[in-house]
């Protein structure tokens, strides 16, 4: 299967780069790019990609609104372009639907690796950068209200305990070792959790878990 992306920043080297770089696998195809938010919303309804990569802080319209309606619309994949140490709406951007980060200046193989991750269901969460973004800007969150703790009165416990470990950023082998049990038994938690709550992956039942009080902010590991 050809994996099929649009590529979105308003810096025409980094964007020319990253689709280069993408362009050259034999399983991905770079179907389009965009200068800023408004052309890669177009991109992706004109292409239907799987991954649309976008960039934070971009003209016209922002990464964050393209994500959010790229998210509402589709099924596309969304993977924020981000400089760690400048940006201050991530928090938002994991709620408009994103599926994870990557720094711009990122390793070669590790843009490679995150397009095929997502694809697969899975988001950025492995890195350590992702675990330290969750961890900051939920805890920049006021207290949990009682209505957002409800929300985790439908799983069961054994689900219960799996989306702390996920919270924690944890791998569902790592799960599985901690729990005990297979990891054919953790995908099916994982799928459940998911399901019960209404996210879209892993890095929302991160965010999930912060929001509902299950988890206290900074208990990522890294």
């Amino acid at each position: 299967m050809t994996i099929r992306v649009v590529v979105a920043d308003d810096q025409e080297l980094v964007r020319a780069g990253f689709a280069l770089i993408l362009g050259a696998q034999a399983d991905i195809e770079v179907v389009a790019e965009a200068a800023d938010g408004v052309e890669a919303v177009d991109a992706v309804r004109q292409h239907a990609p799987d991954v649309v990569l976008l960039d934070i802080r971009m003209p016209r319209m922002d990464g964050i609104e393209a994500a959010r309606v790229v998210c509402a619309e589709s099924d596309t994949r969304a993977i924020m372009l981000t400089t760690f140490d400048q940006d201050d709406y991530v928090y938002e951007a994991l709620h408009a639907g994103a599926s994870g980060f990557l720094l711009k200046d990122v390793r070669r193989d590790d843009l490679v690796h995150a397009v095929r991750v997502v694809v697969a269901g899975d988001s950025l969460l492995a890195p350590s950068v992702a675990r330290r973004l969750v961890a900051d800007f939920t805890s920049r969150k006021p207290a949990p209200e009682p209505e957002a703790a409800a929300r985790l009165r439908v799983l069961t416990p054994r689900e219960r305990q799996t989306l702390v470990l996920m919270g924690r950023g944890l791998s569902n082998p790592e799960i599985a070792a901690e729990m005990f049990v297979s990891e054919h038994t953790v995908k099916t938690h994982v799928s459940n959790v998911l399901a019960k709550l209404g996210l879209r992956d892993r890095i929302q039942a991160v965010v999930c878990a912060y929001e509902t009080g299950l988890i206290a902010p900074g208990a990522a590991t890294v």
